[in-house]
C-alpha cells in the first residue's frame, strides 16, 4: 500500500466489560482494566468492515482514571429461568485509537476489490457518522459511541504516569478467514502503558499462543446475480447499511 492508512478516533461510554476469561467459572464476569486487542478490532469492524481488509490496532490512549463498579445481574440460564452473578464492570471509560488496515490476502478472490482510496474515505466516512453498526465496549449490554479525534490531542488522565504494567493478558483469536490455516488459536501478552499510551503489539509479534479447535471457515458465495461495482459503491458512499 501506497498510503499510510490511519484511522483516529476517540470511543467512550458509561460502561464497559472486557472479560477476563478467567472469571467466566462459575458465571461471574469480571472485566480487564483495559481493552483487549480483539474488542477494539471488532468495535473498528463495526465501524467499516469488509472481508477484503484486515484492521490493525496501533496504538489506545487512556483518557479517563481506570474505575469499577459491580452491578448484580440475573443471567438466563441455559435449561430456562434465571440465575444470579455479579458483573464486575468498568466505569466512565474513554479512549483515543488510531489504526491502519491491510489487504486480507487470505481473500484472493476478492483481489479486485484492494482499492486503497475506497476503503480508506469510506472508514473515515463512517468515522464521522458514528459507525456502520451499533457500538459495544466488551458486552452487548455496554452501549459505545464513536467520534473522530486527532490521537494525543486534550488532557488525558495518566499523561503524568512514567509506566504501569498490567499482567497477562488476552490478545485476541486467529481466525482461519484471516491467517488462511484451518484451526482457531487463541493469543496472549503483556501490556504495558507509558504516559496514557498503550502501544499494542500486532498478531504476528504474539509469542504466547493456545490452541482452542480446529476450524475451517466459509467458503466463499456467489450470487447469481451480481451487483453493478459503481452501483455497491454508491451505496456504501451513501451509509446504507
Amino acid at each position: 500500500m501506497q498510503r499510510d492508512n490511519i484511522v483516529q478516533f476517540k470511543v467512550y461510554g458509561r460502561f464497559a466489560l472486557f472479560t477476563d476469561p478467567l472469571t467466566k467459572i462459575g458465571g461471574e464476569k469480571y472485566s480487564y482494566q483495559l481493552p483487549t486487542y480483539q474488542a477494539i478490532k471488532g468495535i473498528l469492524e463495526s465501524i467499516y468492515w469488509k472481508p477484503t481488509i484486515v484492521w490493525t490496532i496501533d496504538k489506545i490512549r487512556v483518557m479517563k482514571p481506570i474505575q469499577t463498579e459491580s452491578k448484580g445481574i440475573k443471567p438466563i440460564k441455559y435449561g430456562g429461568g434465571n440465575d444470579l452473578a455479579y458483573y464486575t464492570y468498568l466505569r466512565d471509560v474513554e479512549y483515543q485509537v488510531q489504526a491502519r488496515f491491510s489487504w486480507n490476502y487470505a481473500r484472493s478472490d476478492l483481489a479486485h476489490d484492494r482499492n486503497e482510496n475506497k476503503h480508506y474515505f469510506m472508514a473515515k466516512r463512517m468515522i464521522e457518522r458514528g459507525g456502520r453498526r451499533d457500538i459495544f465496549l466488551g458486552a452487548r449490554e455496554c452501549q459505545g459511541y464513536v467520534e473522530p479525534c486527532s490521537f494525543g490531542e486534550g488532557p488525558g488522565y495518566y499523561d503524568d504516569y512514567p509506566q504501569v504494567s498490567f499482567g497477562m493478558m488476552f490478545h485476541g483469536f486467529d481466525y482461519p478467514s484471516e491467517s488462511g490455516v484451518d484451526e482457531l488459536y487463541a493469543r496472549f501478552w503483556t501490556p504495558h502503558m507509558n504516559y496514557g499510551v498503550i502501544d499494542m503489539i500486532s498478531p504476528e509479534e504474539c509469542t504466547i499462543r493456545r490452541f482452542i479447535r480446529d476450524m475451517q471457515s466459509l467458503e466463499p458465495q456467489t450470487t447469481p446475480l451480481e451487483m453493478d461495482e459503481s452501483l455497491r459503491d454508491l451505496l456504501e458512499e451513501g451509509g446504507l447499511r
